[in-house]
């Protein structure tokens, strides 16, 4: 007869909830330097803004399509991406989480602030640069986060 341990449960009740957060293939080495340039070139559409309304809404559709096809790319690649506001991820990969959105808000902030300042190819750069090294960070730190939790459960 099987005994019943509502520890044992628990814990692979949490194991199978972490899974998509912790077992994945990694993500691609230029992946943070591809989303600074797809930045900066969002903000480089703006050239347009008043100049050419067809280039300007023919470069955001472009760059949006490329968003899409790299998103159902990745999904294909990782076969279950994590949902944000669904199910409940490891305390570790929470705090990368979190990490990331006040990043986020520190680049966006910058970057505005630099556009304002310093006009619109400053604010090219200066979204590359840092969107680069903001990414490159958050997928170290996320990185670290998934050992420790499949170190935790070794």
């Amino acid at each position: 007869m099987e005994s019943f341990d509502p520890a044992n449960e628990l814990e692979l009740i949490e194991r199978a909830a972490a899974a998509p957060y912790i077992d994945y293939p990694p993500t691609p080495a230029w992946y943070p330097t591809a989303v600074g340039l797809w930045v900066a070139a969002m903000i480089g559409t703006f050239w347009w803004w008043r100049e050419n309304a067809v280039l300007f809404v023919g470069a955001l559709v472009l760059l949006v399509a490329i968003e899409v096809a790299f998103v159902r790319w990745i999904s294909k690649r990782h076969g279950a991406l994590p949902r944000l506001g669904h199910g409940t991820p490891p305390p570790e990969i929470t705090r990368a989480y979190q990490s990331f959105f006040v990043g986020l808000i520190v680049v966006v902030a910058a970057v505005g602030l630099i556009w304002w300042l310093g006009g619109l190819v400053a604010a090219m750069v200066a979204a590359f640069v840092l969107v680069t090294a903001g990414l490159t960070l958050y997928e170290r730190s996320y990185a670290l986060a998934a050992r420790t939790v499949r170190a935790r459960w070794a």
